[in-house]
């Protein structure tokens, strides 16, 4: 039996570009209608899926408003409201639909005066934005705003292309990519390598709002997630055990991944210059080098090479922090086999999350995420090149998805030509290799990689520089604005993009401990001791 279609009003005026006008039915409160909720309007041909972007209080005389009845004068309140008082509702309609046609197509006419506007019904949602049915092509994030009907992303389209979560902080962009990863994961859509800044993706981490905890992706997945880490004890001091302990080798850093550095060192240009005059000189064994030198020899070697002395004697002081940092080593052999064992574990189809425990400053993050994503991306390369040479499907990469947060310390302007991410959201998926973004400030992130993110997850932002950048790229923009600013602080998100054929407004899937069992077929809430047993024991 068909749903019951919630009339909301009728459309007055509008224009394929800039949108339609409702005017609110009398019966209906404008208290009702949200910026962001889904809708549905009925032309004589079409049905038009359409996204409420403003609402506003208007009256047919200025004579009603300037003189308007009292509190006391109830009567006739009631008689105004509705036909001399009443309310108007933009509408941006995003997709349109024939009785002929399988799915909605983009828009590119409006329906005529009168038209019938209706809440969107489960069937509609369904429609437009598909239906879990098991395979993981379309997979549930959450509902639209007052309704309990699942809105789904499309994760074969999902993982194709680079893809961002923005918000500011405490809006839940963490739960919202612990959310993402665990439906490409549970699905085998995409292999991942998370670089787990704040330690909240690979076996617990604390619920904010409520102080209790939540699983993480180890423990949703035991068999399909390794946590590497940089300090194994943190690790085990939060109840799991590393998989791996993870190292770098001082010849396995460049100047390229010093330079991305620049801010966190506060380094100068002329101390980078000075870097390549040594790589010159010593080839990759510059930087073991450079921190073997004395201070007091730094003038004598600074003449030999044509470096300028205080540059030398700047770029010697601050990059000997780098000798303090624990997984720093000199021995190749162990940063290499850090290296092969990241390579054969995504081979293999294992998901990474690369954990820092307490070595998670901005210097460390930096550096490693650069260094291991620029090896990973220089194998893909040659893989990849294999595979077009051969043209043999056991040839062909398993699709990569890299997760790094405070994504704007590698891509904006400056770093995104330098670093291997501004590389990598160039490429799209040329090599196999593709992004998960998440930042509280997309505004500093480079205007060309922002356009190149395929879908935007979007969680409450204020700044309207950050809302801008959200927004670049992204066609009929009109109206999203207003929609981005009005989220709630909490489990509230627009998504737009590549995989969702039009935007929306979500309220987010909540994780617990339903998510559990609906998405890992590991987990058995009366077996969960059994799991721990099993893999530490």
């Amino acid at each position: 039996m068909a749903e019951e279609k919630k009339e909301l009003g009728l459309i007055t005026r509008g224009s394929l570009v800039e949108g339609l006008e409702m005017k609110l039915g009398p019966e209906r409160s404008i208290e009702e209608v949200k910026a962001g909720k889904f809708v549905v309007v009925y032309g004589l041909f079409h049905k038009f899926f359409s996204l409420i972007t403003d609402v506003r209080l208007d009256a047919s005389s200025t004579n009603f408003l300037i003189n308007p009845p009292s509190k006391e004068d109830e009567i006739l309140r009631r008689v105004l409201s509705g036909t001399s008082t009443y309310a108007t509702v933009e509408l941006k309609p995003m997709l349109m639909l024939t009785k002929e046609d399988d799915e909605p197509k983009p828009v590119k006419t409006i329906p005529p005066h009168f038209a019938i506007v209706s809440e969107a019904t489960e069937e509609d949602v369904s429609l437009v934005f598909g239906r879990e049915d098991g395979s993981g092509r379309f997979f549930n994030v959450g509902s639209p705003l007052d309704m309990d009907t699942p809105v789904c992303i499309n994760l074969d389209r999902f993982v194709e292309r680079s893809n961002g979560i923005f918000g500011k902080s405490g809006t839940g962009k963490t739960f919202l990519t612990r959310l993402m990863l665990a439906g490409i994961i549970r699905y085998g859509k995409a292999v991942n390598l998370i670089f787990d800044m704040h330690n909240e993706y690979g076996w617990g981490s604390r619920r904010e709002e409520t102080g209790g905890f939540v699983k993480g992706l180890k423990q949703l997945f035991p068999e399909k997630v390794a946590i590497f880490s940089l300090d194994p004890k943190s690790t085990r001091r939060r109840g799991a055990k590393p998989d791996v302990e993870v190292y770098i080798s001082l010849d396995q850093i460049e100047i390229e991944d010093i330079a991305l550095l620049q801010d966190e060192l506060q380094l100068h240009t002329t101390a980078i210059e000075s870097a390549y005059a040594i790589y010159r000189k010593y080839g990759e064994d510059w930087l073991h080098m450079l921190l073997s030198w004395k201070q007091e020899d730094l003038p004598e070697i600074a003449k030999e090479l044509g470096a300028h002395q205080s540059s030398l004697a700047a770029l010697h002081r601050k990059l000997l922090r780098l000798k303090n940092l624990p997984f720093i080593v000199d021995d190749n052999t162990q940063g290499e086999g850090t290296f092969k064992k990241i390579i054969e574990y995504l081979e293999r189809g294992i998901n990474i999350v690369l954990e820092f425990g307490r070595q998670n400053s901005a210097l460390s993050y930096l550096l490693v995420a650069n260094i291991i994503s620029r090896r990973i991306h220089d194998h893909y390369i040659e893989k990849t090149e294999r595979y077009f040479a051969t043209q043999n499907p056991a040839d062909k990469p398993k699709q990569l998805m890299i997760t790094i947060e405070e994504a704007h310390k590698f891509l904006n302007p400056q770093a995104a030509r330098q670093t291997i991410f501004g590389t990598i959201a160039r490429e799209l998926r040329k090599y196999f290799v593709t992004m998960l973004i998440v930042d509280q400030r997309p505004s500093g992130i480079d205007d060309e990689v922002i356009s190149q993110i395929g879908t935007r997850i979007t969680a409450l932002l204020n700044d309207e520089r950050d809302i801008q950048a959200v927004l670049t790229g992204v066609s009929n923009t009109s109206g999203l604005r207003s929609v981005l600013a009005s989220l709630d602080t909490k489990q509230q998100a627009l998504v737009i993009g590549h995989a969702v054929p039009m935007p929306v407004v979500i309220k987010t899937r909540e994780y617990d401990e339903k998510f559990y069992k609906d998405i890992s077929s590991a987990y058995d809430e009366g077996d969960a001791s059994k799991h721990i047993e099993e893999l530490y024991g």
